[in-house]
């Protein structure tokens, strides 16, 4: 897995018009959160951030180098302008990896179920999962093979494997994919 870098240098002023100045710097305003709940204002390189940005998910740590000094964090969340193609600001969620952390998964679907290639109809009953693992244990994304799905079989929570570092809280018996048969 491919690690991502983003270097900070802490600042001092705020406001709509120190804001402005940055930008006009290109770098972008930010605020590090950490586990505690405290912010640290800081302005990041708005090429290199973008880089990261546009290449990872929600779900993927980065290493965000404070001042000189590292840190694992995620992108938890950033105020973009469409009209102008730029992100406009940027929050951090700094974490520690002793404290396992809960997320959200949109499931992917590769192949075609057997099922499927033989008249039936897939259906899709959970879109999403939730998880529970230490942050640097957490999957960039959950992605469930429905190739060997046939006509009538019913694939569950339970049937996703996402490692013994990782704990599913969905319900188990939730239904993630059946086949219908053709009608």
């Amino acid at each position: 897995m491919e690690q991502f870098t983003v270097e900070a240098t802490t600042r001092n002023e705020t406001g709509k018009k120190a804001a402005k100045a940055i930008r006009a710097a290109g770098k972008i305003p930010a605020v590090v959160y950490d586990e505690e709940g405290k912010a640290t204002s800081v302005v990041v390189d708005a090429v290199q951030f973008n880089k990261v940005w546009r290449s990872i998910t929600s779900t993927t740590l980065v290493t965000l180098k404070l001042d000189g000094k590292a840190m694992d964090a995620f992108i938890r969340d950033t105020e973009y302008d469409i009209i102008t193609d730029s992100v406009l600001h940027a929050d951090f969620f700094a974490v520690s990896n002793t404290k396992p952390v809960v997320r959200k998964y949109k499931l992917q679907y590769s192949g075609t179920a057997a099922g499927v290639l033989k008249g039936g109809f897939m259906v899709k009953h959970t879109p999403e999962i939730k998880v529970k693992a230490l942050p640097k244990d957490l999957p960039v994304r959950v992605v469930v093979d429905v190739s060997p799905i046939n006509i009538g079989d019913v694939f569950t929570v339970k049937d996703i494997n996402l490692g013994d570092k990782v704990t599913i809280l969905t319900p188990a018996d939730a239904e993630v994919i059946t086949v219908a048969p053709a009608r």
